[in-house]
């Protein structure tokens, strides 16, 4: 796709992890960005980085997306951009006992995996609509593929986001904008990350790539109209296998790994 000069592309979670790699990756194919991420996070820093090494107009917005105002006042301001892409990134999730779980914490997970995305999408719609080719990239989770003990909330939130992104893009087949679901698997994208993925098995760690080598698989397809991206031979293979091994098997395998990660 050829990236006209004063057209936008969106990003939220855009401060760290994959968010950032995405946006990094997109600066790299020249694209304008407009940023999102929570206040306090440096998305600024990133922002003047892009802009001095890619030559790139970088707008960056700091607001929580688990509020309903914070989102409409985001899509207020962004709708006087031309945007083309809007890639929704921003999630949270974590290991523990649903029973020793805060619900203010899970309700944020909810909030923030699901609602933000589709109302974020629902709003930036018509703007979309007005390009010639527009795009919609939503970040799933290998983990959407089956239940998980000791995560629950987060695997059942990305199950929506890739039901959500298969049906809005059937619906949006004779529309000028395509909608593509990623399932990345693991990343190690920090410390905590690194330590979690430490305690699984050889076949799992050797099925990790870099949030930057995601980031460029994620953007060269989508940009080639793909619908469903799992990024790595190994991430691709391990979910190819699932399909063929019972639930309740998956579900003690899962089970003995996420427990010896909660005693770490």
């Amino acid at each position: 796709m050829m990236h006209r000069r004063n057209s936008f592309t969106v990003i939220t979670g855009a401060s760290q992890g994959l968010g950032k790699a995405l946006a990094e990756e997109c600066a790299r194919r020249r694209h304008n960005l407009i940023l999102i991420s929570l206040p306090g996070e440096n998305i600024g820093h990133v922002a003047r980085t892009l802009t001095r090494q890619h030559t790139v107009e970088v707008i960056c917005h700091e607001t929580d997306l688990t509020k309903e105002e914070n989102i409409s006042r985001t899509v207020s301001d962004i709708r006087k951009y031309n945007v083309n892409v809007l890639i929704n990134n921003a999630g949270i999730g974590g290991t523990k006992k649903f029973m020793d779980a805060d619900l203010t914490y899970i309700d944020e997970i909810l909030l923030l995996n699901m609602r933000s995305m589709v109302m974020l999408t629902h709003k930036l719609l018509p703007v979309l609509q007005k390009q010639k080719q527009s795009y919609i990239l939503n970040i799933s989770s290998l983990a959407a593929f089956s239940p998980m003990p000791y995560k629950t909330v987060y695997p059942a939130t990305k199950a929506f986001v890739y039901s959500f992104s298969r049906g809005l893009n059937a619906e949006l087949k004779d529309h000028n904008i395509h909608v593509a679901v990623a399932h990345p698997g693991g990343m190690a994208t920090n410390r905590d990350t690194s330590r979690r993925i430490s305690s699984h098995g050889k076949f799992i760690r050797s099925s990790i790539l870099s949030a930057e080598t995601t980031a460029s698989i994620c953007m060269d397809k989508l940009l080639h109209k793909e619908n469903i991206i799992i990024p790595g031979k190994m991430n691709r293979f391990s979910s190819f296998l699932q399909r063929f091994i019972p639930v309740d098997l998956q579900l003690r395998i899962f089970s003995s790994k996420l427990q010896r990660e909660l005693q770490q």
